[in-house]
């Protein structure tokens, strides 16, 4: 991270307290679902990597600096770095990146142009993360946004637990198909184990 868009250094974050979201534990409220159900929003994966990345810094306070969007932008060129991006009428409504390594997706960050714009990407990526086998959603902080979602908290200790194990995980980031029906999308982000 970085203290600010100006700022040309950055630092490495690991919380006492780390947000983590339970892929089997994800919660989709009834309006939500609504807006998933409404046939008005289409998903795409990586097919504007740099533009979503642009929109999450385009805020009043940001952590992404010059240095860190050089950085995502080579990890996403190598294959780690992922966008899911959020389309309503052709328009770019929502969207998140991260990182995938072994069976973590480390979330870094979304925004949002409509109403639950990015809770429409934090669908299409839980789905995909349970239809690809991953075994945990790193969110590094809770917010009041990801805890209606089912974020939680979980101590330093477990989540190096957590990312232990997942980390030897192969899944398969790609297995969901791009045209998947938004039925699909939200039956594989609220599955239960």
């Amino acid at each position: 991270m970085a203290e600010t868009a100006q700022d040309t250094s950055i630092f490495w974050v690991d919380p006492e307290r780390r947000g983590v979201i339970p892929l089997h534990g994800f919660h989709v409220s009834k309006s939500l679902r609504k807006r998933i159900f409404s046939g008005k929003y289409e998903f795409s994966v990586n097919t504007c990597f740099e533009f979503v990345l642009d929109a999450c810094a385009n805020r009043d306070k940001t952590w992404i600096n010059r240095s860190i969007r050089m950085q995502y932008n080579a990890l996403h060129q190598m294959g780690f770095a992922h966008s899911v991006e959020v389309w309503r009428d052709e328009e770019l409504v929502g969207g998140l990146y991260g990182v995938c390594i072994g069976g973590v997706f480390f979330g870094e960050s979304m925004f949002s142009r409509s109403t639950d714009g990015s809770k429409l990407a934090l669908v299409a990526l839980v789905a995909r993360l349970n239809a690809g086998g991953f075994a945990l959603l790193d969110t590094q902080f809770l917010n009041d946004h990801l805890a209606t979602m089912g974020g939680i908290e979980i101590s330093r200790h477990e989540f190096r637990e957590k990312l232990g194990r997942a980390l030897e995980k192969e899944p398969d980031f790609w297995k969901l198909s791009a045209d998947t029906s938004p039925y699909r999308l939200w039956q594989l982000s609220t599955q239960t184990s």
